[in-house]
């Protein structure tokens, strides 16, 4: 259930954050702003809990600063930029079919976390579905190299963040990895700022509605979901946790038509069918032990 609710407000972001952008903020701003006060909450909330610094050793602070970049900075700049050079279409369905590569790529490293037969019927299936709600009956894909990579370097950034987090939850509790996660994310974004310096945080002030998007993003999306995520990741397994990932475009379409009166399609429905089913049979492991 934290997961499904975890990925329903990520699903929900994208339409936040495209209201900021449409508000005159870059990507890379709305990042660094969204993990600025998710980091200040956070460590405020670190300092009156009790707080420790710094890893274990050296080469745990590298896993956490490796953490901080393919599931922070690395993560979305690659895929905000991607939009700029190829479709939404093309981004969403690269990006969301991380499950697959994450499941893949955990299973190299990790005998425990392989997919039975019936879970890879079932990601398989949730992958089809994906592609129908995504493609939403415009088969016709428009092939761009530059934002094609782009958008699969972004994929492949959240499969490595979740084989990252298993070594690094084994060791380390939920709060002190994700408060590496936001500050690496934010120390990996100066170079950014030193060629490109400036967040027009000015525009708060003259369209205040703008402040509550970027809050939500800060305090719901980034704070308490990056929480919520790493925690379930603990408790349910990487790969399994990965899959619900699937379900992020259904929820993005749902918050586009309540909030942007985008239309709802035959092809969403049949492609939510899809996922669900998937998502059934690929956590059928889970359920039987």
């Amino acid at each position: 259930m934290v997961a499904f609710l975890v990925v329903a407000i990520w699903g929900s972001t994208f339409v936040f954050t495209k209201l900021l952008l449409l508000g005159g903020f870059s990507p890379a701003q709305i990042f660094t702003l969204r993990f600025l006060i998710a980091y200040a909450v956070l460590l405020i909330f670190c300092l009156w809990k009790g707080i420790r610094w710094v890893a274990d050793t050296w080469k745990d602070e590298l896993l956490m600063m490796g953490l901080g970049i393919t599931g922070g900075s690395l993560y979305f700049m690659a895929e905000n930029e991607a939009m700029n050079h190829t479709t939404t279409t093309n981004t969403s369905l690269i990006v969301c079919l991380c499950p697959l590569f994450a499941s893949l790529l955990i299973g190299l490293f990790y005998k425990s976390e392989r997919l039975n037969r019936t879970q890879i019927i079932g990601t398989l299936l949730a992958a089809t579905g994906l592609v129908v709600v995504v493609l939403n009956g415009h088969f016709v894909l428009h092939l761009s190299p530059l934002g094609d990579s782009l958008a699969f370097v972004a994929c492949l950034c959240w499969a490595v963040y979740s084989l990252l987090l298993i070594p690094a939850n084994a060791k380390y509790d939920t709060l002190f990895i994700t408060r590496k996660v936001f500050f690496y994310g934010l120390i990996s974004m100066t170079p950014y700022f030193i060629v490109r310096p400036g967040l027009n945080a000015h525009l708060l002030f003259e369209q205040p509605a703008l402040l509550w998007n970027l809050l939500f993003l800060g305090c719901v999306a980034s704070f308490v979901c990056y929480l919520a995520w790493n925690w379930v990741i603990k408790n349910l397994g990487a790969v399994m946790a990965t899959n619900y990932v699937y379900f992020n475009p259904v929820t993005t379409i749902l918050f586009a038509w309540l909030i942007l009166s985008e239309p709802i399609t035959i092809y969403f429905i049949i492609g939510t069918v899809l996922i669900l089913v998937g998502m059934v049979l690929s956590d059928k492991k889970t359920r039987q032990e």
